[in-house]
């Protein structure tokens, strides 16, 4: 029995590794006469495996996508990993919240007791932590058009929505027409998602919050993939002050200039902020907080000179911070 169950994983392996296979190189491969191949296919398809074979001594066989996910073989770290991840992930992308306390509810009805009793030890209460800076949840077609334009090598067709998330009318003095773009690398930093992509109609690469495109029907165009213009895509997202991003949702917001480059800047900025280049060594920072002494606090952390610290409330907050770390 031992034997069987571990050619029929070893055959589930092999046809995962491959579009299809003729049923003498599998039974090859498997050390096995075609009668006992065909007996574990016969085996896989018991235990919910779509397994597609050709008809003749000939046969080929195919892994094919079912209409139920089959059954999962875990160990006790991985069920512990997947019931963790399905915990704690983002609610990045509308409805996804749901959708995985459902799954991890469907996992453990169908784990053998050991596992479930691992899986429900690790059961947590996840709590929003404000200073995420989380964006406004993706909608889910959104995200699935521009990942599959990404693993397809596709030309995107885009608009760029305003920051309320409104799509420009054409009469509208702030609309733009659609541009096609080549979209590299899908990133998700700090609670929001990104695409990195290239414009060949300006020869530039450029960073877009996903959460505030308008996508057009796939156009099936294909193009070659480029060489990033930076090390490597996190670095290049995330020292790039361009990013398509807005001020987070805050009772308070202010901002100043500070005498540092915007590339050091946008590295170290909390989500949710805004930074503009203003010269090869100063930016402009624009964030909020829950109190004027908590933008002053945040702006301290960059350990550098200010100006044009803006409004009244935050010049105030750090002159009164500036007195109060003086008496210690």
């Amino acid at each position: 029995m031992a034997q069987t169950a571990g050619r029929s994983l070893q055959l589930l392996s092999l046809l995962q590794t491959a579009n299809r296979w003729s049923g003498p190189e599998l039974a090859a491969r498997l050390g096995v006469s075609l009668r006992t191949l065909r007996r574990d296919v016969d085996t896989l398809r018991e235990l919910g495996y779509p397994v597609h074979a050709s008809g003749g001594r000939d046969s080929t066989y195919a892994f094919g996508a079912g209409t139920n996910l089959p059954p999962l073989v875990l160990d006790g770290d991985q069920a512990v990993a997947i019931s963790l991840a399905l915990q704690t992930s983002p609610t990045t992308v509308l409805g996804l919240r749901d959708a995985a306390d459902q799954a991890l509810h469907t996992l453990s009805q169908v784990m053998p007791a050991p596992l479930r009793a691992q899986v429900d030890a690790t059961r947590v209460t996840t709590i929003r932590n404000y200073w995420e800076f989380s964006a406004p949840p993706i909608a889910p077609a959104v995200l699935n058009a521009v990942g599959d334009a990404v693993r397809r090598s596709h030309l995107l067709r885009l608009e760029v929505l305003r920051p309320d998330g409104s799509r420009p009318d054409p009469r509208d003095p702030d609309f733009t027409p659609p541009v096609r773009v080549e979209p590299h690398h899908l990133v998700l930093w700090a609670g929001r998602w990104y695409l990195v992509a290239y414009t060949p109609a300006t020869r530039d690469w450029s960073i877009y919050r996903v959460d505030r495109l308008h996508t057009h029907d796939p156009t099936g165009v294909p193009f070659s993939r480029r060489q990033l213009p930076g090390d490597d895509v996190a670095t290049y997202v995330m020292t790039n002050h361009d990013r398509g991003d807005t001020p987070a949702t805050w009772q308070c917001l202010g901002s100043a200039t500070l005498n540092l480059p915007a590339d050091v800047v946008a590295r170290w900025a909390p989500g949710g902020s805004v930074i503009d280049h203003l010269d090869p060594t100063h930016s402009r920072l624009t964030l909020g907080a829950w109190s004027w002494a908590g933008i002053a606090g945040i702006l301290a952390t960059f350990d550098t000179d200010l100006t044009d610290v803006e409004p009244d409330e935050v010049r105030a907050a750090c002159h009164s911070l500036a007195r109060r770390f003086g008496h210690t």
